[in-house]
């Protein structure tokens, strides 16, 4: 099998060589995917909801609830890690055979992090897209004053332009 640089585009593309004299000539998109797909090779549901620790069997270092305070949590769990790896490093020197239990604490601390963290991840997307809509809006706030301000400066050349005719065709 060949293979190339730059190779040829889809097949598909040949549905869209109208698009540029109508518009409308281009097949629809196809319709959103309802209930569950695969993608390589994993089936996924379209509304996933973060698995619980416990559900996959590990065990959960900080509060259940829904209202975590997930900055003193994190906080916690980030200095017991630092704890665990400085006692990590202590039985590393003194007692290299019995490593395997503060791995495995480590481990169950980072899993713990990494879930709170996927936990706020809902929030963060809502943060992106608020701060996204608000520089949109913003952006077009500052085209519409430009737009303005050209305006206003068209019209008082116009301004001018009629007094100049006005004043040379009296002469």
């Amino acid at each position: 099998m060949a293979t190339s640089a730059y190779p040829p585009p889809p097949p598909f593309y040949r549905l869209y060589k109208d698009y540029e004299q109508d518009p409308s000539s281009a097949p629809e998109p196809p319709p959103p995917i309802d209930g569950k797909y695969e993608v390589f090779g994993v089936t996924r549901e379209i509304n996933e909801v973060l698995p619980s620790l416990e559900s996959q069997g590990i065990r959960q270092l900080y509060p259940k609830g829904p209202n975590i305070d997930f900055k003193k949590e994190l906080r916690t769990l980030n200095r017991e890690l630092q704890l665990h790896i400085l006692e990590l490093a202590d039985i590393l020197v003194e007692r290299p055979s019995q490593y395997a239990r503060r791995v495995e604490d480590i481990s169950v601390i980072f899993q713990n992090l990494h879930h709170l963290l996927n936990s706020l991840r809902p929030h963060q997307a809502r943060a992106t897209l608020i701060h996204m809509l608000e520089s949109q809006i913003q952006r077009r706030k500052q085209a519409i004053e430009d737009i303005k301000q050209r305006r206003e400066e068209a019209q008082k050349l116009l301004g001018e332009s009629l007094l100049v005719l006005d004043g040379s065709q009296t002469n």
